[in-house]
C-alpha cells in the first residue's frame, strides 16, 4: 500500500466514524411505540403527583395534574425533532435531546427549541382510574 493510499484509508475510517456519531445525535431516545389502543387504562390518579406528571411510554402519553383533581394528557413526542420526552419535574415535561421543556398545565413550550406545544391527548377519569380514549 502506498503512503497516499494509507492516508486515504485512515481518512475514510475517521470520516465514517464521525458521520456515524453525528447521525445519532438528536435522534429519538426511545423510538415511538405503536399507537395506543383506544380505551387503554393508563393507571390511577394516585400515581400522578400534583404539579407534576407521569409518562406512560407504552402508550406515548404523559399525564399531568397541574392542580389537585385536574388531569391533562399530552403526546410524549417532542415537537422539535420527534424525540420522546423522558422526565416530568419542577412543573415541566422535559425532552432530553435538545432541552425543550413544556408546561404541565397545558403542554405549551416553556423553553425551546420546540416550535409548538405538545399535542393534547384525550383521557377520562372515572373514580381513581385514568383511561386513554
Amino acid at each position: 500500500m502506498t503512503e497516499q493510499a494509507g492516508r486515504r484509508a485512515v481518512l475514510a475510517v475517521v470520516l465514517g466514524a464521525t458521520a456515524a456519531g453525528c447521525a445519532k445525535y438528536g435522534e429519538p431516545s426511545n423510538p415511538p411505540a405503536q399507537t395506543a389502543p383506544a380505551n387503554a387504562v393508563l393507571g390511577t390518579t394516585e400515581e400522578i403527583p400534583v404539579g407534576e406528571g407521569k409518562i406512560f411510554d407504552d402508550n406515548q402519553v404523559v399525564v399531568t395534574q397541574p392542580v389537585k383533581g385536574t388531569f391533562k394528557a399530552f403526546s410524549t413526542t417532542c415537537t422539535h425533532q420527534g424525540c420522546q420526552v423522558t422526565t416530568v419535574a419542577n412543573g415541566t415535561i422535559d425532552c432530553p435531546c435538545h432541552g425543550s421543556k413544556y408546561s404541565v398545565k397545558d403542554g405549551s413550550v416553556v423553553a425551546g427549541p420546540a416550535p409548538r406545544p405538545l399535542p393534547p391527548k384525550q383521557i377520562t377519569v372515572s373514580g381513581d382510574s385514568i383511561t386513554l380514549v
